[in-house]
């Protein structure tokens, strides 16, 4: 496989609208992505999902 076929670039975006661009390994993690991380908005940690 090449590299861009096994980690694919995803999005995180928050309630607050606010983005966090990452990149998760596809056959580790076929589900949608959910994370806590800092909202800089909301100045607060919260959960940011997956996008597609």
């Amino acid at each position: 496989m090449a590299r861009n076929e096994l980690r694919q670039v995803v999005r995180l975006r928050s309630a607050a609208g606010f983005t966090y661009v990452t990149r998760k390994n596809r056959r580790n993690d076929p589900d949608r992505l959910v994370l806590r991380k800092y909202d800089p908005v909301a100045r607060r940690h919260v959960t940011f999902r997956e996008e597609r």
